[in-house]
């Protein structure tokens, strides 16, 4: 019979490595990574997990979300003590985080496995509003853009990120000696329109995949792009803004409460371009 939570002594040493999926509403928080004296998606995860097992449990994320920016594919790795009745945890942990936060999928991995460095692949969804007035339901999640965007040029320009280069145009370049490096590798980039939420409208999704990102990466990508929709860019200047290796040179950042963290995968999962 499977040890419950409450039968478990969590100082023994016996551990295991559990790797749980985690969705969460970004407004909610200052971002997704511990941060003391604010409220985050880890800080609150950290003081459920002491509350159920009586210990502090240090906590991997797979990605530093930022604040405002959701999740319905994040990943976490820590440590338990072996015997945990999972199923049970993740009763007791939803109860204590609703509505902000949901865990599901809590499985045991390999003591290897790290959910930052194990993962091989993300993927990160933004959704455009289009129209001439906000939409009060979805106003937290979606980026409301008064014109109609044209999506064959985003296409068009989105198909030259795709690959290995360096994005210092698009990203916020952390302070630190030396330089860090800032080359990525894009997997894919899609755009595509979806029916709304309302039915009665559609919304543009913009979907990029990668093996890792940096800091307001995806946002810059999702503001140029947008750019390029309005006219402002053509596809041809996309090269150039690379080649720049300048954060003036691109478009706007994309506000961060259109973003979700939508999925991450390790060795064995696969990735399909244009997927959901």
């Amino acid at each position: 019979m499977t040890e419950s939570v409450s039968e478990i002594d969590a100082t023994r040493p016996e551990r295991v490595r559990v790797r749980i999926t985690v969705t969460y509403l970004g407004s909610a928080f200052h971002g997704a990574a511990d941060n003391p004296g604010v409220r985050t998606v880890v800080g609150d995860l950290r003081a459920a997990l002491a509350r159920v097992t009586g210990d502090d449990i240090e906590i991997t994320l797979a990605g530093r979300t930022d604040a405002g920016v959701h999740a319905t594919g994040q990943v976490i790795s820590l440590d338990l003590p072996a015997g945990t009745d999972l199923e049970n945890l993740l009763h007791r942990l939803n109860r204590m985080c609703a509505p902000d936060i949901a865990l599901r999928d809590a499985e045991v991995v390999s003591p290897d496995f790290d959910a930052r460095f194990s993962a091989t692949w993300r993927r990160y969804r933004y959704t455009i509003h289009e129209g001439a007035t906000v939409d009060p339901l979805t106003a937290d999640r979606s980026w409301h853009v008064p014109a109609q965007l044209d999506v064959d040029a985003m296409n068009a320009a989105a198909s030259e990120l795709v690959g290995e280069h360096d994005f210092s145009s698009f990203c916020r370049r952390p302070d630190s000696d030396p330089p860090v490096s800032l080359v990525r590798r894009v997997l894919d980039i899609s755009i595509r329109r979806q029916a709304g939420e309302d039915g009665d409208r559609e919304d543009l999704v913009v979907e990029v995949t990668g093996t890792a990102f940096c800091h307001q990466m995806v946002r810059s990508i999702v503001g140029t792009l947008v750019d390029v929709g309005r006219g402002r860019l053509a596809p041809p200047d996309l090269p150039a803004i690379l080649a720049a290796r300048d954060r003036s040179a691109a478009g706007q950042v994309a506000p961060p409460h259109g973003l979700v963290l939508s999925e991450v995968g390790y060795d064995g999962e696969r990735w399909d371009a244009g997927s959901n």
